[in-house]
């Protein structure tokens, strides 16, 4: 069986309805993870449909937990995950899940196999500047990561390598499971003829002739405060650590200067410069 986990918080709900009617119709058993403040008004004709709602936000990495559970109490033997905004066509399910069947019949060492992304912004398909390709297969480009919109598990090797890290609460969490993964010899795939169309960040912006993304002010805080955390643990790759903290300064200037809201933002990341420092973990309403 197939299942899969759909994570909502405050949802444009024409996409949000469509994503999930799609799903419905590829997968055994789907799973919502709300964790918009009031209940989002959702309408599913399917038996096997699970839905938990957490106004407080519980994080990403939380919704996916409870998700994964539930699709492995439910029988399932691979899941799915997908954000709000991501946009599947009709056969995405099938054509991941058939890739893992045939990895799992080779005998490949793979857990997860997500989509090439292509951002709704501007069209194209996302291709990562840094990030190096460390095997290839018939179909399948095997990476270090890969974000966690599209990622199809196999659920019985979740015990091994464990389920995502919460303390994180929401940016790097597809990453560093991604990483904890390879510590157990276990690999993540991009399908190089499966694509999905998904927002990353909340608009674009372009400084220097460099566009990059711009989030809300609060993502600011768990972007700077996870990176200074990540970065102290030995499995996370090296080429990731010097990447990240090279362009933290540059990345607080154009957030400070560049941006509306400046002082908002300002704060955000002084808060996360500060924790990150001094190790602390969580949701940012916990620590301030």
């Amino acid at each position: 069986m197939i299942g899969a986990t759909i994570i909502l918080y405050k949802p444009d709900m024409d996409l949000t309805e469509s994503l999930i009617q799609s799903t419905a119709q590829q997968v055994d058993v789907i799973c919502i993870v709300d964790n918009s403040p009031v209940p989002t008004p959702l309408s599913i004709n399917n038996d096997n449909f699970h839905y938990h709602h957490f106004p407080n936000n519980i994080g990403i990495a939380a919704a996916h937990n409870i998700g994964l559970r539930d699709l492995h109490t439910a029988g399932c033997t691979f899941g799915m995950l997908l954000d709000q905004d991501s946009v599947i066509d009709g056969d995405f399910a099938f054509r991941l899940s058939s890739l893992l069947v045939a990895s799992k019949v080779e005998n490949r060492p793979l857990v997860a196999i997500g989509p090439r992304i292509i951002c709704s912004f501007s069209e194209k398909t996302v291709k990562p500047r840094v990030q190096r390709e460390i095997s290839l297969y018939e179909n399948l480009v095997c990476v270090t990561q890969i974000i966690s919109s599209g990622m199809m598990i196999d659920l019985s090797k979740l015990e091994l390598i464990g389920f995502k890290d919460e303390t994180l609460f929401i940016d790097g969490v597809d990453h560093e499971w991604c990483w904890r993964a390879k510590t157990q010899n276990l690999l993540v795939a991009i399908a190089k003829n499966v694509e999905m169309v998904h927002k990353l960040g909340d608009g674009r912006s372009k400084f220097a002739g460099i566009t990059y993304k711009v989030g809300s002010p609060v993502r600011l805080y768990y972007q700077f405060r996870n990176i200074l955390i990540l970065t102290r643990r030995g499995y996370v790759p090296t080429y990731w650590k010097t990447r990240n903290i090279l362009v933290l300064p540059i990345r607080f200037f154009a957030n400070a200067l560049l941006q509306s809201n400046k002082r908002e933002r300002i704060k955000f990341m002084l808060c996360g410069l500060w924790d990150g420092l001094l190790k602390r973990d969580g949701a940012f309403s916990d620590n301030w």
